[in-house]
């Protein structure tokens, strides 16, 4: 391919996209890592470690390029890409590392580095079967995509969680990649070549198809769950003898709607004031490979910052509209945490939306309201 080539930019493109989904943890521990330092040496640590990252990320893809010309390899790599890619379409895994704080420059170096080494080989993989063969290719798409990914790491996971159609669409870019790999092993290459060449065609559009179908139908079918397990009547149904309740917000429009919607439910009550009110934001855990190079205390940091974001629009109309109420703020799997705090401050009612802010890697399914209501010893009340 050359750079006057269609194809050239096609898969320019393909890597650059591939990288940004896939890079959103490597971010995650890139500006943890940095955050620990002076902040003059803040910009430092980022430049000097994810430019490290570039040329250690380009060095192993050229390595996995050279393994995919032998026979069958391409086949095994485009079942893992398909793995891959319905990963990302799945609730993400709690994680529970333990790593020092970063308190130097060249710590914190050390730790993007190390980071991205073991937290790539998704990234290499793909990004492998996309350069198809072109070492210029790859180190171009690499060189862009990952300092892309690392300046501008807050404002992608941002958009990753609040669009999660980013996601799905790269998952379904995943899913193309891995037909393309597929038949271009030189197992069947040859074959595909000259009795299917339909295949160049219908092989990548079948694997993008077949990632998004799948994960639309785990969506459909835990949403159907949820719905057969909720049975909640109209709010002034439910207001009835309700003295405490917990408000699960997250900073989404879902949420903006559920605080709305408690406040229509007290407002029915015979004794307002009388409402024992909970607030609550439960951020999902770093996964296990940011946890094992951040440190416990720059992660709570984090989290802290994060949860304080989520709770600041429900606080403000809350108290626009004068209520009193107590704020709770906790780290882990939302559904079963909401769930065991309702038990525990003995709540008669738990109010939430029904879509919340989606991480990555949890974006097509919803799975918060299901959880909590599979949980929950009480009624839950959703705000669509």
């Amino acid at each position: 391919m050359t750079l006057s080539s269609p194809d050239f930019w096609i898969a320019l493109l393909q890597i650059i996209g591939v990288n940004i989904v896939l890079s959103g943890d490597n971010a995650v521990v890139i500006a943890l890592a940095a955050r620990s330092l002076p902040r003059e040496q803040q910009t430092k640590a980022v430049a000097w470690g994810s430019g490290a990252a570039v040329v250690m990320r380009i060095a192993l893809t050229i390595v996995a390029v050279e393994l995919l010309r032998l026979p069958y390899l391409k086949l095994i790599g485009a079942a893992l890409l398909l793995w891959i890619a319905l990963q990302l379409l799945l609730p993400e895994g709690e994680g529970g590392g333990h790593a020092e704080a970063s308190g130097n420059l060249a710590s914190a170096i050390k730790t993007i580095l190390l980071a991205d080494l073991v937290m790539s080989l998704d990234n290499v993989i793909a990004v492998a079967a996309a350069a198809k063969g072109s070492t210029t290719l790859l180190v171009i798409g690499l060189a862009i995509s990952i300092p892309l990914v690392v300046f501008a790491s807050t404002l992608l996971l941002n958009l990753m969680g609040r669009f999660p159609i980013i996601i799905t669409l790269g998952a379904a870019l995943l899913g193309w990649v891995a037909g393309e790999m597929a038949i271009s092993d030189p197992a069947v290459k040859a074959w595909v070549d000259s009795a299917a060449a339909y295949l160049h065609i219908a092989a990548p559009a079948l694997g993008a198809i077949g990632v998004v179908l799948a994960g639309t139908l785990l969506a459909k079918r835990t949403e159907a769950r949820q719905a057969e397990a909720m049975h909640v009547g109209a709010p002034e149904h439910v207001a009835k003898g309700i003295k405490r309740v917990l408000l699960a917000v997250d900073g989404s429009d879902s949420a903006a709607r559920a605080v709305q919607l408690l406040m229509t439910i007290r407002d029915a009550l015979r004794d307002p004031a009388g409402v024992d009110l909970h607030l609550v934001n439960v951020e999902r855990p770093l996964t296990g490979d940011v946890s094992a190079f951040i440190a416990t205390k720059t992660r709570e940091e984090y989290h802290k910052e994060r949860g304080d974001a989520a709770l600041a629009s429900a606080r403000a109309t809350l108290d626009r509209a004068g209520y009193r109420y107590q704020t709770h703020q906790h780290v882990g799997d939302p559904g079963t945490t909401i769930a065991a705090l309702a038990d525990t401050l003995d709540a008669d009612l738990i109010v939430m939306g029904t879509r919340g802010l989606a991480t990555h890697t949890g974006a097509l399914l919803g799975s918060v309201a299901q959880r909590t209501v599979e949980h929950a010893k009480v009624p839950v009340l959703l705000a669509k």
